[in-house]
């Protein structure tokens, strides 16, 4: 998101002045680098199918976009589809959500349980009613090699990284005036954006506000699997599990029954073997002769209010602006949003893409934006 911003307020404002604060340069904990990095248009509230829709586009272009001095990043998109699944309990939801895709412009087919074996024969279908397939637009690819290009990008355009950490906010009457950081430097500013991913709450409270932004810890299992399985697109199951493709194998997670905040950045294991390693043998025989190979984790910054990004300015303290929230789809919509920003900044207004909607002012309204597709 910080790096997006970045990008784009330089590139629709060449003589602006931009300051990226950067705790760990290295990214080793964003979470960025450490998610499955997919997108996707089969969302429930119609602003993040469009934001979707504009960050594919930007997404086939990228090498062109985030090129320096004629060497071109390769971020590894790969458009393979999701197939979200439903049990008869879920599929007038399913239904429901594909009425709102569709009505938005996204090519996602409905498919009964012969069409589903038909074109995924390597799929259990025993107790599934329908699925939902995105037919483009819809996909993976690397989200450290997008990350690390809008870095690369941003520093050739002038823009200042500093590695630092945010100490302190100083608010006088409607602004911000300065950022402390940790080592007695003072930072005067113009508009101070929250980009802090999982740490964000922490930020926000630096200038006296609330922000429903927790981190929730998420593994990704690295599998193994000899059988031959094409097509494979990102699968969600209705028992709570994601897969997709990931080189040679696989990379899977799944719903965690106990999430709490703040939760150390280590894999936990044990759910393969007890929980995910059977659901996955279930809807995909040929996965009884997988192979767990590593596992990672990764923060989703998740928003408890209604699992939306959170974005724009604060009603009260005017210069403070928020990209917070994304509850997991952060990486995908991160170039649309960023642009956004970088709109609402220079011009006051979304000239790209609308996400007025997307406000801070529903948060103290208390009236939410509710997505109900979210994974893991």
């Amino acid at each position: 998101m910080g790096s997006s911003l970045a990008y784009w307020l330089r590139r629709l404002e060449p003589t602006a002045t931009v300051v990226v604060i950067e705790r760990d340069p290295t990214y080793a904990t964003a979470s960025s680098a450490l998610s499955a990095a997919s997108i996707r248009q089969q969302f429930t509230t119609p602003v993040n199918i469009r934001i979707s829709q504009a960050s594919i586009e930007l997404l086939r272009h990228a090498d062109e976009l985030l090129a320096v001095d004629g060497s071109k990043p390769d971020i590894g998109l790969s458009e393979g589809g999701y197939l979200y699944l439903a049990r008869h309990s879920e599929l007038e939801s399913l239904r429901r959500a594909h009425a709102i895709q569709t009505e938005q412009g996204a090519e996602v087919a409905l498919l009964n349980p012969a069409q589903l074996g038909s074109r995924f024969p390597w799929l259990d279908t025993t107790d599934i009613a329908a699925g939902s397939l995105g037919l483009s637009g819809e996909g993976w690819f690397d989200g450290y090699s997008l990350l690390t290009a809008f870095v690369r990008k941003a520093r050739s355009q002038g823009v200042q990284f500093i590695r630092g950490e945010v100490k302190s906010l100083e608010v006088r009457g409607p602004r911000v005036e300065t950022v402390g950081l940790a080592d007695g430097a003072r930072i005067r500013c113009g508009h101070v954006v929250n980009a802090a991913g999982p740490w964000a709450r922490s930020i926000a409270k630096l200038a006296g506000l609330e922000l429903p932004v927790f981190a929730r810890r998420r593994t990704v299992y690295v599998v193994a699997c000899r059988a031959r399985m094409k097509p494979f697109p990102l699968l969600i199951d209705p028992s709570g599990f994601w897969i997709r493709p990931e080189g040679a194998g696989f990379i899977a997670g799944i719903s965690p029954s106990d999430d709490p905040d703040d939760a150390p950045l280590e894999p936990e294991y044990a759910g393969f073997e007890s929980v995910l390693w059977p659901a996955l043998a279930a809807r995909i025989p040929a996965f009884e002769a997988a192979k767990l190979e590593r596992a990672w984790a990764g923060y989703y910054e998740m928003n408890v209010f209604d699992h939306n990004g959170i974005v724009g300015c604060h009603p009260r303290i005017q210069n403070f602006v928020f990209m917070n929230g994304f509850s997991g789809h952060g990486v995908q919509q991160g170039p649309v949003v960023g642009r956004g920003v970088a709109e609402l900044i220079l011009y006051r207004r979304f000239n790209s893409v609308d996400l007025s909607e997307l406000a801070y002012e529903r948060i103290a309204l208390q009236q939410p934006l509710l997505e109900l597709n979210i994974i893991g």
